[in-house]
Parts: structure tokens; C-alpha cells; sequence
């Protein structure tokens, strides 16, 4: 298990989790009902096989939030709507009022939910209890959002917050590419997305090329600004910062992955836990890099 994507959030390092794992167990995910849309709760990070709901190692915790969403296409309701609706107008010789209409969709939707096929989804969390960091494995704030709110309906409060820089992400990483000095360790890719900063102006993206090219160079000079940059941090991680401070196409490399080489596990469960304590130490390093670069906020 690798992270792919890294929305970070913080809470206060004094928080208390000592009733995390009797929280966890009454929030498991429960099957979605024959009439509900949704189901969301807490699985174990180690599969179906697995009841363990919290992976502990040392400071880190990793936790998962399962769902199951009913597969119902609106363009299906709708079709089966208009059809009702249209026998009903023959029959009677009236369009039906919208009353009639919301009764017989409610009703086409109670008819239909049984029946729909179940997706199922998993959102992998890190807990890093040390420096008071929440990790949410999902580009969508919405999402990373939602598993902090099922982590306070555990705990009762989890006082978590979104990521705030002091400093304008999109000037850092503009002089980046303009020719400042990066963090130690730090080093530019070859991916980038360039904005005018007006509203509706230009938008440049940039894959597979070298940034300190004279055509990167000719849109910095007409203003635009640099909005994601693709980074690596020594030869361990590669991933795309943006300016919403979301980690992207979060990579682990080769000098990071090596480090597996010398681990013994011998066992499927033994393996998952070398990888969380191999990426868990990686993102910490990483987080620690941008906080001082971009000036983060504490949340203390």
C-alpha cells in the first residue's frame, strides 16, 4: 500500500485518541440499506480477511474508511419518469402538476434502489499523532473532508483542519521555476501548470519537458503564474505540488523503495506493515520540507 495522493490536514498534537479503537469499532462500515444511497464507516486497512481497524507503528496510525454507494443514473429515472408521465397525460388528457411529478419519481426511486448495483470504495488515512498531522489519500477535498468527519464521529471531536500557507503557494512555486534556490533536497521535474492570474486568462500545462527552458521562461515574463509543479525530494519521493497545497502523483522511488530490499517479512500482513512504516516516514520528511518552504500554519 502506497499513498497515491496527499491532502494534508492538521490538528493540535495534544489531541487525545485513547478511545480510537472502541470509536472505530462502533463506526464500522455497515452494508448500504435496500433504500439508502450511501453507507460510509470504518474497515480494516489489511482487507475483507482482516478485523484489526487501526494499524499502529510507533506514532503513526493508519486507518481506512469503506463505502458503498447504489449505482442509480439519473438519465435512467428520468427516462422512466417521463415515460410514467406521458402515459398519465394520454390517460387523463392533463400534464401532471409537480406534485405528481415529485410522488411518482419519489416513488420510481423506491422502486429502483433495491435493484441497483453496489460500488464499493476505500479512502486510506494516516494519523500522525507526533506532529499533529492528519494524511488522506485522495486529491479531492471533499472526499479527504469526509473522512476527518468520520474520524470525529468516532472520537466524538477531532479538531482537524485544513492545511493554511502564510505565504501564497503560487509565488514559491513560481520562483521555483524562475531560478530561486529549492529547499535542500528538493528538485523541479518536468511537469507544470501555468495560470494567467486574471480571471478566465490562460491556463499552460506542461508534461515532459525542462522547465528551465526559454519557452517556460517567455510565459513567466508575460505574468503567468505557476499553479502545480512537479517535485522530488532527494532520490526517495516524487509527486506534483499545487497551489490548494494537495500532493499529487505522490511516488515513492527507487532510493525509498530499496529500503524494502532488507526486510524480512514473510508474510502478507508483515509486508503491509514495512510499506506503512517506509511511506509513513517518507511523508512526514516531505510535510516537513513544505511547512518550512511554504510557512504552514499551526494548528496548536
Amino acid at each position: 500500500m502506497f499513498f497515491r495522493n496527499l491532502t494534508f490536514f492538521r490538528f493540535p498534537s495534544s489531541t487525545k485518541l485513547d478511545d480510537l479503537d472502541t470509536g472505530l469499532n462502533d463506526c464500522q462500515l455497515k452494508p448500504v440499506g435496500p433504500l439508502e444511497l450511501s453507507s460510509r464507516g470504518f474497515v480494516s486497512p489489511f482487507g475483507r480477511d482482516s478485523e484489526v481497524l487501526a494499524a499502529r507503528q510507533g506514532d503513526a496510525i493508519w486507518l481506512t474508511v469503506g463505502g458503498e454507494d447504489r449505482l442509480l443514473p439519473g438519465a435512467v429515472v428520468n427516462d422512466m419518469l417521463a415515460r410514467k408521465l406521458e402515459e398519465i397525460e394520454q390517460k387523463e388528457g392533463r400534464k401532471p402538476g409537480g406534485r405528481t411529478r415529485k410522488r411518482i419519481k419519489d416513488e420510481l426511486v423506491t422502486d429502483l434502489l433495491p435493484r441497483a448495483f453496489i460500488k464499493p470504495s476505500r479512502t486510506d488515512a494516516l494519523l500522525d499523532l507526533e506532529h499533529g498531522i492528519a494524511v488522506i489519500d485522495s486529491s479531492s477535498r471533499k472526499s479527504a473532508e469526509n473522512v476527518c468527519s468520520e474520524v470525529r464521529r468516532a472520537l466524538g471531536s477531532f479538531p482537524a483542519l485544513p492545511l493554511n500557507a502564510e505565504v501564497a503557494p503560487r509565488s514559491i512555486l513560481t520562483g521555483w521555476v524562475a531560478g530561486e534556490p529549492l529547499p535542500d533536497g528538493l528538485s523541479i521535474g518536468d511537469e507544470c501548470e501555468l495560470r494567467d492570474p486574471v480571471d478566465q486568462g490562460a491556463v499552460v500545462k506542461v508534461q515532459r519537458m525542462d522547465l528551465h527552458s526559454d519557452e517556460i521562461a517567455r510565459h513567466l515574463e508575460t505574468g503567468k503564474q505557476v499553479t502545480r509543479l512537479a517535485l522530488s525530494l532527494d532520490d526517495h519521493v516524487s509527486f506534483v505540488l499545487g497551489e490548494d497545497l494537495v500532493v499529487r502523483k505522490f511516488k515513492l522511488l527507487d532510493g525509498a523503495v530499496d529500503q524494502l530490499d532488507n526486510n524480512n517479512a514473510d508474510d502478507a500482513r508483515a509486508e503491509m506493515d514495512a510499506r506503512f512504516v517506509l511511506m509513513s516516514a517518507e511523508v512526514k520528511r516531505l510535510f516537513a520540507v513544505l511547512e518550512s518552504a511554504l510557512k504552514l500554519s499551526k494548528a496548536d
